[in-house]
């Protein structure tokens, strides 16, 4: 067995996919099939249910996965602490940040960091933010992106604040408004993040406090999908300030949301006592310069 074997693992059960894990390990389907089946002979155990439409774990995988995840990490952070012990401005970071509140602050902020320091690479993983909580706490992930609140078990580095506003057909009557409340989802089809994100609860919590049962149309973790849904007059939903300003207005409007305090935060996180390898203290020191100096800037 090994480590490699295992990574495969991982990656095949992340993702409920051979082609998918083998795209983003950069490997050939026909290798991770066969590290797969190598692993299931050398265990004695059938890993995965495979069929044409899905691969799903058995019980046996669920088992093994948890073992297989404490091990690549505790491996990881062995080659992490060498690394950074003999080399400088290299080596790679685990990020996970959330497919539908990855906005352009982070992408600036990637950019910048990658014209500094080429040669570490970034490894990005897309996920909903109580996922990539959990993986931070399993030790699968270096730094995550996601509205942090654990303060005794993660430390972080705020980055983004971003009011959410309300996007529509530009068609839909309240495109007429100069903004929109709670009030104005009564009787209106709202499509919402998935559960896997905290502004699912609060939207929705928002929504009762108003005396609005929300009428919920569809949950999603993927901004495309979102934006096609409204643009399809299907109903209305909320994203970060931001992105709203690239979309098509002959094809989505967006309005303003009452609710000042309903708005995207994001930090850079990571585990609190757990050992960082020496590119992402490099990332975590370069994004507290870079803020700074665009704090003065804009002072």
């Amino acid at each position: 067995m090994e480590i490699r074997h295992l990574e495969y693992f991982m990656e095949v059960s992340r993702y409920k996919s051979f082609s998918k894990a083998a795209e983003v390990t950069h490997t050939s389907q026909p290798s991770i099939s066969k590290a797969i089946k190598d692993l299931e002979i050398e265990l004695g155990i059938t890993l995965f249910y495979r069929s044409t439409k899905y691969v799903k774990l058995t019980d046996a995988g669920e088992a093994i996965l948890e073992q297989a995840q404490q091990i690549v990490s505790s491996f990881r952070n062995i080659n992490a602490q060498l690394e950074g012990l003999t080399k400088m401005q290299t080596g790679k970071i685990h990020i996970g940040l959330p497919p539908i509140t990855a906005v352009t602050t982070f992408s600036h902020l990637l950019g910048a960091f990658k014209s500094e320091y080429p040669k570490i690479h970034i490894q990005l993983y897309e996920f909903g933010p109580k996922k990539i909580e959990a993986s931070l706490q399993d030790g699968l992930l270096d730094i995550g992106i996601f509205t942090p609140e654990d303060s005794d078990h993660f430390e972080w580095i705020w980055f983004e604040q971003d009011p959410l506003s309300v996007i529509m057909h530009p068609t839909h009557r309240l495109a007429q408004c100069c903004n929109v409340d709670y009030e104005d989802f009564y009787g209106e089809q709202i499509i919402l993040y998935n559960s896997d994100y905290k502004l699912h609860d609060i939207i929705i919590e928002g929504c009762r406090r108003a005396g609005v049962n929300p009428e919920i149309a569809f949950e999603t973790s993927q901004r495309e999908l979102m934006t096609q849904m409204v643009a399809a007059n299907l109903g209305l939903a909320l994203l970060p300030s931001k992105i709203c300003k690239d979309l098509n207005p002959e094809v989505i409007v967006s309005r303003p949301f009452s609710d000042s305090q309903l708005c995207l935060q994001l930090a850079l996180v990571w585990k609190k006592g757990r050992y960082l390898p020496h590119a992402a203290h490099e990332l975590l020191t370069f994004l507290k310069n870079y803020l700074s100096d665009e704090i003065r800037t804009q002072a």
